[in-house]
């Protein structure tokens, strides 16, 4: 961890800058919570406040408070709420109709943090490659699983445990939170409370706010104890086996683009069939939003091919342009 331990993050920088660099690497966070695929983490480790967030939040859960770690996390914190509150509803209209443009954009972002781990963990050993395999078969196993219908197994301890798997983004690269959310039939009811919050903000609609909050709540205090209880884990994990825990992360990132296949589209539920647990017939199928259509694979064109490689390697691109700012590389 010596290379990690002399990055730019840990190095002496003025209090605005930490401010704007936390605030930057916050918006990023933000953004990559709201789709399937990214990590925060990822981002956050990209602009170059990643150990500090960690460390940041470990020591506050432990009720210790420094006035630097509190300012990073402040910025993070803030600059993520503003990002998800703004742009909850338009991510989510994008991921339902332009999906397979979306998807091509999330797995070059994805896999543009791999040489960032890949150069914390040098140099490599075997107990780097076992953990790089244990991660790249966890996520094949959450790959294979496949994801349930959004709105499925809803409810407060529904909510929790979605609030508690989302923070996973938030802590650990690689992991897309998005991803597995949208595994738990979780993602299209969260983003919806989000959009309805910003909406009953918006108007000064009480009606609004409260309604969303059914949904709000548990998944916020699934998050703070997700976020607590990764961080503290994490570091630990860090200091006493490092290569093999950042082998895992390694392999975390290269497995989540298996879940991104992006030649996909929702069709039109057939009548008889099941949606959201309840049978669809000729009344109710006009009433059926898009975003909880059924997904099925298509045979892309060659412009489309050509379009998806092109927009990996630009999300690609962006990550590495990210850590040049963050001052990761």
């Amino acid at each position: 961890m010596s290379e990690t331990e002399n990055s730019p993050e840990t190095a002496p920088i003025a209090l605005p800058a930490l401010v704007g660099r936390g605030a930057f690497g916050g918006l990023l966070m933000g953004l990559a919570n709201l789709v399937p695929g990214i990590s925060g983490g990822t981002m956050l480790l990209a602009a170059g406040v990643y150990r500090g967030f960690i460390d940041g939040i470990a020591n506050v859960s432990l009720l210790r408070f420094k006035r630097r770690q509190l300012t990073l996390l402040a910025s993070i914190v803030g600059a993520a709420m503003v990002s998800i509150l703004l742009f909850a509803g338009p991510i989510k209209d994008l991921v339902v109709h332009q999906r397979w443009i979306m998807f091509s954009l999330f797995i070059g972002l994805t896999l543009g943090g791999v040489p960032l781990v890949w150069r914390m963990a040098q140099p490599a050993t075997p107990r780097l490659w076992v953990g790089s395999g244990a991660g790249l078969l966890l996520m094949v196993g959450i790959a294979a699983a496949g994801g349930l219908d959004q709105g499925a197994g809803s409810g407060y301890v529904m909510s929790v445990a979605a609030g508690t798997a989302g923070a996973s983004a938030m802590i650990l690269p690689g992991i897309s939170g998005s991803y597995l959310l949208l595994l738990m039939g979780q993602y299209i009811p969260i983003l919806d409370a989000v959009h309805t919050l910003k909406e009953g903000l918006s108007a000064r609609d009480v009606g609004l706010i409260m309604e969303s909050m059914h949904v709000v709540i548990p998944v916020g205090i699934g998050v703070v104890l997700g976020v607590v209880g990764l961080s503290n884990l994490l570091r630990w994990l860090l200091a006493k086996h490092a290569q093999l825990t950042l082998g895992f992360l390694l392999g975390l990132i290269v497995g989540s683009v298996l879940g991104l296949w992006p030649f996909q589209a929702g069709v039109e539920p057939e009548l008889g069939s099941m949606v959201k647990g309840a049978v669809v017939t000729a009344e109710n199928l006009a009433s059926i939003d898009a975003e909880d259509w059924p997904l099925e694979n298509f045979t892309p064109t060659w412009m489309q091919v050509g379009a998806s490689v092109a927009l990996v390697l630009l999300g690609y691109a962006s990550t590495w342009v990210i850590a040049r700012v963050g001052g990761e590389n």
